[in-house]
């Protein structure tokens, strides 16, 4: 497919090491995308680690655990730096715990994570990761928080967050609602500036190329990962790129080169069965 070759050619001159799935969904059409670039390296999950911890507290609520309109109260031991905005509030606030996911995937905030992750706790975490065909990956921490006994970061493979998004996007993880909820709070996003970026404005998109992406970045030193899910064209794509050895502006444009090639094909695709 010509698209593979696309994918290829952008991974092929970009900065750094890059792991890579895109796979469509349910596709009606003779010939679904499925592309994959190092599905089983392993790279530092930085925030999108923060996906599979939504998805443990909905699994928890799931369970009868919660609601996720209960409220927790923010303490002053809760406030770690980074992104988000929590930690420079008073100590006292509540919140419901729909409003603390929604500020941990649209803003990434680290200060909502932590009080999610002591909510649901470490083995439910892992649990939710197993149940999400994360085999391969592990979570070993909170954020910004670097306990003197974990030495090991948060890991994540291509392949597994392409399997975590498959099962959210089709609604095959615990119910219809709770993935259409999730996808809803990643619709949310505020940080888009890889995936995204590079996709027409939804005003000039077109009656038939109006879309939606879905999803979840994270970024350190030498790493710059974006993971979501293209809607368009009455198509369902995800797509996975995380990076390491990476300088942040290439790093983008390699990002947003990528959600382009794939949101290119798809409406193409549809033009032609038109």
């Amino acid at each position: 497919m010509e698209i593979e070759k696309r994918l290829g050619e952008i991974i092929a001159e970009a900065e750094g090491t890059w792991g890579v799935v895109v796979e469509e969904l349910g596709s009606g059409h003779d010939q679904k995308l499925c592309f994959k670039h190092l599905p089983d390296e392993l790279f530092i999950a930085e925030s999108v680690i923060k996906v599979p911890i939504m998805a443990a507290v909905y699994e928890a609520a799931d369970k009868g655990q919660f609601s996720v309109e209960d409220h927790l109260t923010l303490r002053k031991e809760d406030l770690v730096g980074g992104s988000g905005f929590l930690y420079r509030l008073s100590p006292g606030l509540r919140l419901t715990i729909r409003d603390l996911i929604t500020m941990m995937i649209i803003q990434s905030d680290n200060t909502a994570t932590n009080m999610l992750i002591d909510l649901v706790g470490e083995e439910q975490i892992k649990q939710t990761m197993c149940n999400l065909g994360m085999s391969q990956s592990r979570y070993s921490r909170k954020l910004m928080i670097y306990p003197v006994d974990v030495a090991e970061n948060n890991l994540i493979t291509a392949g597994d967050v392409a399997s975590m998004l498959g099962k959210i996007a089709s609604g095959t993880f615990l119910s219809q609602r709770a993935c259409a909820e999730m996808i809803a709070i990643m619709n949310k996003q505020q940080v888009v500036n890889g995936l995204p970026s590079l996709l027409p404005d939804r005003a000039d998109a077109g009656e038939n190329h109006e879309w939606t992406l879905p999803c979840k970045s994270g970024w350190d030193t030498g790493r710059q990962h974006d993971v979501g899910v293209l809607y368009t064209a009455g198509r369902r794509i995800t797509i996975t790129a995380l990076s390491q050895d990476v300088q942040p502006g290439a790093a983008l444009r390699t990002l947003g080169l990528l959600g382009k090639a794939v949101y290119d094909y798809a409406t193409a695709s549809e033009s032609c069965s038109v």
